[in-house]
């Protein structure tokens, strides 16, 4: 995990996704219509399983069509590695206009985290394309029984930057309230949109990532928002140097998935989110430790992890992101966001409480620092040797 640094000229990418019927095709026409958005190329499974209203201008190659909006727009049948790589090879070539920001709209079935490990991981895209959004849609009427019965909604949810709650103009007042707190639950920092026909700015959806266009510089607290974490929940477990602040309403854990008297059939009850803070600055080695050992035996519990650090040795800040069992290249920032050096780390996980992650990382901190100790002082102690000798 060697530290890397973003860079501006890679390409945004936003993921829709969204459960079936919830209007991501309505979203993505709004969209394009949009001005500033001629420039976005988008990615999709199949035309026909899409309804683009746009009339198509002219087709680029089989898969490879441009809207009259000037958005690109790409099938794509297979691989999304070859997707991507082939959209830029086509960029880079001439063959297609040159595009800013790229759109891919995931099935309603799908488990957004191989789309999100596959823009973090394959060596060529992550030097030509940065994650910069997950745009998740939910029905604003149908939302909390697809919660219930479709774990894979309560993920889209889970994962997201921002969250659309659509069609909220056929759901009465109880039905988008309690929607709401579901999805504030599940997932504390995404904002939430009430949407009606996909009529929402463009802005709102965008910029979300680490990296900030605008300024061109390092957004940490945009990006971290570990703020919203405090604000739902209560102060929970303090343990020597570090802290965590623990909410949907769980003051313990349930790392065995424990119920805790409601229904069976509510799969975000599994779902947990919580900052941890370290008020010590942290060993980079402990935390590649506990990296490697959590991705192995828990990283299917582990939804999303954000994450600024102060390691031992370093002046400025290390911005960690995973999902699942993959970290994304960590990025090296140039300077610290606020007075505030902690570490905070927010987590959205499945069945695994904040105890024993923050317990685990703060025993193999202090063993990395006392082995460190040790070795400094058996070497200051053979130079005192060797003084002597002299």
């Amino acid at each position: 995990m060697a530290i890397s640094n973003e860079q501006s000229e890679r390409v945004a990418t936003t993921v829709i996704t969204g459960f079936l019927g919830s209007g991501k095709t309505t979203l993505l026409n709004a969209l394009l219509t949009q001005d500033g958005m001629d420039k976005t190329a988008v990615l999709i499974n199949e035309f026909g399983d899409i309804g683009l209203d746009h009339l198509l201008v002219r087709e680029v190659s089989e898969d490879v069509v441009l809207l009259n909006s000037g958005c690109i727009c790409c099938s794509v049948r297979g691989d999304l590695i070859s997707g991507l790589r082939d959209l830029f090879v086509k960029r880079t070539r001439g063959e297609i206009p040159l595009f800013d920001r790229v759109i891919i709209e995931t099935t309603g079935l799908a488990d957004p985290a191989p789309i999100l490990h596959t823009l973090m991981t394959d060596p060529l895209l992550t030097t030509k394309f940065r994650l910069d959004s997950v745009v998740t849609t939910v029905d604003a009427v149908h939302g909390s029984g697809q919660l219930d019965q479709h774990p894979e909604s309560v993920k889209q949810a889970a994962v997201a930057d921002r969250i659309l709650m659509t069609k909220a103009d056929l759901a009465s007042d109880e039905q988008r309230n309690a929607l709401q707190a579901r999805l504030r639950a599940l997932n504390p920092a995404a904002p939430i949109y009430p949407v009606i026909n996909g009529d929402i700015s463009a802005d709102k959806l965008f910029n979300a990532g680490l990296y900030d266009p605008a300024t061109k510089s390092m957004d940490v607290q945009k990006w971290l928002r570990d703020e919203a974490y405090d604000h739902h929940g209560d102060e929970a477990h303090k343990h020597n140097h570090s802290h965590d602040h623990a909410h949907h309403g769980h003051d313990h854990d349930h790392a065995d998935g424990h119920d805790h008297g409601n229904d069976v059939n509510r799969h975000d009850d599994h779902i947990q989110s919580f900052c941890i803070t370290f008020d010590e600055p942290i060993h980079w080695d402990a935390f590649v430790t506990w990296a490697e050992i959590f991705t192995q035996m828990r990283g299917e519990s582990l939804l999303r992890v954000k994450g600024i650090l102060n390691l031992v040795g370093e002046d400025t800040p290390v911005a960690i992101h995973a999902v699942q069992h993959i970290f994304h290249p960590p990025a090296s920032l140039p300077a610290w966001p606020s007075d505030d050096h902690r570490s905070k780390i927010v987590f959205i996980t499945k069945d695994l409480g904040p105890q024993v992650i923050r317990e685990s990382l703060y025993h193999l901190n202090a063993a990395v620092a006392e082995t460190a100790e040790d070795a400094k002082n058996a070497q200051n102690g053979a130079s005192g040797e060797l003084n002597e000798h002299d």
